[in-house]
């Protein structure tokens, strides 16, 4: 059983046992595993602790026990093991932003969240710290062609905005075009949520549209990693990464405006496994590690 389907088992063994008095240790030995290494596992497969997704979790089964009127909030947070009313209510509140008496009084509802999916990417470990695998690399100098937009992460349609422009790019290159795709992610100022966007090809083209520019894109040394799944829902679990990174590995951010850069191995293919470049400084110890 590899690492993938460990933590996607002991997510369906919480959900499973969302009321019983889980643990660490108790989730790893119904894995036979060493809870140590299970801690580190699951905190660098998911991006939090184990005991912060169970918390989360047992919050998002309270929404479905507070429909049912029989149940007091303090039965709830018996069933859930939150112990008193009080520490249910306060947990509650730091998640969802009010209360559980509150949301009960406005006859409201919130959706519960579905298992989340475990991303996938190589791992690796270094010096007993499990982290995401990672290569110092430099990004070459490059000219790209394609579609060029801007986004406001704070905003509710920048997701469809996202994919609606990557889509307007494969629908002007060819089928006979080959090769690689890449997004370009630049801060517009330092501290804002909204980004400049970049959907190019190296290759020559023309696209008779507004949004059409030419970029090159400037040398730069990067982190690599590797990634699959959709990079706006993956999004948390990159920053994770990223921090982790810089922190075991004694790395800088780089002073870019470039954030990160993604690189599909196929145009054609944007539903792939790609690569994510990150800038960071050139430091005097990077050839050791």
């Amino acid at each position: 059983m590899d690492h993938y389907e460990v933590i996607e088992r002991a997510l369906k063994y919480i959900e499973d046992n969302i009321e019983e008095p889980l643990s660490v240790e108790s989730v790893a030995d119904s894995f036979n595993m060493s809870k140590y290494y299970f801690h580190r596992l699951f905190s660098a497969m998911m991006g939090y602790s184990l005991n912060h997704y169970i918390l989360t979790r047992r919050l998002n089964a309270s929404l479905k026990l507070m429909q049912n009127d029989d149940l007091s909030l303090t039965d709830i947070a018996y069933q859930l093991n939150f112990g008193t009313q009080s520490s249910f209510t306060r947990a509650f509140k730091r998640q969802y932003g009010i209360t559980p008496s509150s949301l009960r009084g406005n006859d409201g509802k919130l959706p519960q969240r579905s298992i989340p999916p475990v991303v996938k990417r190589p791992i690796k470990n270094i010096n007993g710290d499990i982290v995401t695998d990672f290569t110092l690399t430099e990004f070459p100098t490059i000219e790209l062609n394609g579609i060029a937009f801007e986004v406001d992460l704070a905003t509710e349609d920048y997701r469809s905005k996202i994919r609606s422009h990557s889509k307007l790019l494969l629908n002007n290159i060819d089928e006979a075009i080959q090769g690689s795709c890449y997004v370009i992610y630049s801060d517009c100022q330092p501290n804002s949520t909204r980004f400049k966007v970049l959907f190019g090809i190296s290759q020559d083209i023309k696209i008779d549209h507004p949004h059409f520019f030419t970029v090159n894109v400037p040398q730069l040394f990067c982190a690599k990693f590797k990634y699959s799944g959709d990079l706006i829902d993956i999004s948390e679990v990159l920053k994770t990464d990223y921090a982790r990174f810089l922190k075991i590995s004694k790395q800088e951010s780089g002073d870019s405006h470039i954030e990160l850069v993604q690189v599909f191995e196929d145009i054609h293919q944007l539903d792939s496994t790609y690569h994510i470049y990150t800038p960071i400084k050139k430091l005097q110890m990077d050839t050791d590690i």
